[in-house]
């Protein structure tokens, strides 16, 4: 999907360079906050350029946690450690369960923007 129309279908809009976080991308990622509630759960959508996926990581977590991915435009991977990759479309959601080592980014051809 090329630039242009990626943004059509961007729902959130790009946001803001993910400069806070860019030590833990490959590329270029965009942070656009939705909301927060009261008692600490965010919301936010972000933004990968073609081929800039986030590092390897884990979402730590005693009680609760974990991370749920909704692909809201664009087409990208993710993949758990020791799985295979996976192809993300717009509608796509993945629940990743706290303390699951995973990554996930942009295909090659298109931005991904994830919520």
């Amino acid at each position: 999907m090329n630039k242009e129309e990626f943004e059509k279908r961007n729902v959130f809009g790009l946001g803001n360079p993910n400069d806070a976080y860019a030590k833990y991308f490959t590329g270029n990622s965009y942070l656009k906050r939705l909301a927060k509630t009261e008692n600490g759960i965010s919301f936010a959508n972000v933004t990968f350029e073609s081929s800039c996926r986030n590092n390897w990581h884990i979402h730590k977590s005693k009680s609760g946690g974990g991370q749920v991915l909704i692909c809201t435009a664009g087409y990208g991977y993710y993949q758990e450690w020791g799985k295979e990759v996976q192809k993300l479309s717009p509608g796509d959601i993945v629940v990743i369960q706290p303390n699951v080592k995973h990554w996930h980014g942009a295909q090659p051809s298109s931005c991904l923007s994830q919520a």
